[in-house]
């Protein structure tokens, strides 16, 4: 019998979910099932090995249970930015050896071709998934040495890039702030919410019974089946697939090999006429920063009108949960980043402000595999869970189908996560870290 100890909390709102408007009612589970697969969790791992379910079993039953409605949770809170370049956010310049790099990059692909593959069975539009390239942008000397670091990386690999000049830069973005940028052409760029929330509708469509407002309590295995039991019902299945990232740890697996990262962002209330020509730039872009603890910027247009997306700022959070006093102050320099970006609209409000959860280990290596007889994990995605979350939920499903495959031959040759120091030695040491590296990364941040 596992008991499932209490649940991550997010704070504030899922802005892009709020920006769709009325969701479909939700439908918790309120009886005991039986199914031939049981998913926990419906993010981009869950969904995504449900979809790969799916595909591998079309005759089988497969149930979704997540303890949020969809769009609401980490999936839903994220930048948006699918990388498939090398992006680890523990190196000065996201790059690292080359041929682990090259590995990362051909995985990272497969999950976006994924992705794409299931945006266009299910009829979502191009502002819920599309290919459409990221920049790295450089404010500061560093930043741009930085962006020049990883654009020879970038030639070692052999990939495509483009070298943005200030003038381009100010074109693009509308402001004068980026001294340099680097433009990578193969990342795919989503609205969280739209897809998630496209790819529930799509597998509901396909005969997946998805139920929201139920989280797991507790997990047991008796007589060749393992029964979930949520608040008011439960589903017995043979097979269970946890894509729940780091609230593994919850379910006792991983101990003291997780690490609970809190990050955060802000978006606009929708632009006026006036301040869209103020601003001038493209309507749509998306840019990480070419120091990895600075700020990522988004403009959004279309659905909920034109908007500025900012996020920066880390937290290592333990009980994953953060307090209203910590989030308030954090959510400051998030008007200090935009403002010092686009001056022009110093009087633009933050409308909305939010926090998501990243699970990361210490060597960068996921949380995979069978963790007890036919309990699958799919977890940790070292804070790319748009990439790395789908790619670890068909990872999971071709493991659990029996079915060889990139995904499984690649996740299955990672070292699992390695162990923390104990608290509050790990607490001290993680969040000295972050705030080191982010006063390296100055006016980037």
């Amino acid at each position: 019998m596992i008991k499932v100890r209490g649940l991550p909390k997010d704070p504030g709102p899922s802005a892009w979910n709020a920006l769709l408007g009325a969701v479909r009612p939700a439908m918790p589970l309120r009886e005991k099932k039986t199914a031939d697969w049981l998913v926990i969790g419906a993010g981009f791992a869950g969904l995504s090995a449900a979809r790969r379910l799916t595909q591998n079993r079309p005759d089988d039953r497969i149930v979704v249970l997540d303890a949020a409605q969809v769009g609401e949770g980490p999936a839903g809170r994220n930048s948006g930015f699918m990388i498939d370049l090398p992006h680890d956010l523990a190196s000065g310049n996201y790059g690292g050896d080359l041929d682990r790099d090259r590995a990362q990059i051909r995985a990272n692909r497969a999950a976006i071709d994924f992705a794409l593959d299931a945006g266009a069975a299910y009829g979502l539009p191009a502002e819920a998934i599309v290919r459409s390239g990221r920049i790295n942008g450089a404010a500061t000397a560093r930043g741009v040495g930085h962006n020049r670091d990883f654009a020879r990386h970038l030639s070692a690999l052999g990939e495509d890039h483009e070298v943005l000049d200030a003038a381009r830069m100010a074109a693009i973005t509308g402001t004068d702030f980026y001294r340099d940028g680097l433009f990578m052409p193969h990342s795919a760029m989503i609205q969280p919410a739209m897809y998630v929330r496209g790819l529930a509708d799509g597998l509901r469509g396909a005969g997946v019974a998805i139920h929201e407002h139920s989280p797991v309590v507790a997990l047991n295995r008796s007589g060749g089946a393992w029964t979930a039991a949520t608040p008011y019902g439960s589903v017995a299945a043979p097979a269970v697939i946890l894509a729940v990232n780091g609230h593994a740890n919850s379910f006792g697996f991983f101990k003291r090999r997780l690490m609970h990262v809190f990050t955060y962002a802000a978006m606009t209330r929708a632009l006026t006429e006036g301040e869209v020509t103020r601003l001038g730039g493209e309507p749509v872009w998306g840019l990480t920063p070419a120091d990895p603890m600075g700020t990522t910027v988004r403009r959004i247009s279309g659905t909920g009108g034109d908007r500025i997306v900012v996020r920066n700022r880390f937290t290592y959070e333990p009980g994953m949960e953060v307090g209203d006093a910590r989030f308030e102050v954090l959510a400051k320099d998030h008007d200090r980043s935009f403002v010092a970006r686009f001056p022009m609209l110093r009087d633009v409000a933050m409308e909305y402000r939010w926090g998501g959860m990243l699970c990361l280990s210490r060597n960068d290596a996921p949380a995979f595999g069978e963790v007890e007889r036919g309990l699958f994990a799919a977890c940790c995605q070292n804070g790319l869970g748009t990439a790395r979350g789908t790619f670890s939920g068909v990872a999971a499903a071709d493991l659990a189908s029996g079915r060889e495959s990139l995904f499984v031959d690649h996740l299955a040759a990672a070292p699992g996560p390695s162990r923390l120091p104990p608290e509050p030695f790990a607490w001290l040491g993680i969040n000295g870290y972050l705030r080191w590296r982010e006063r390296k990364a100055g006016a980037e941040l």
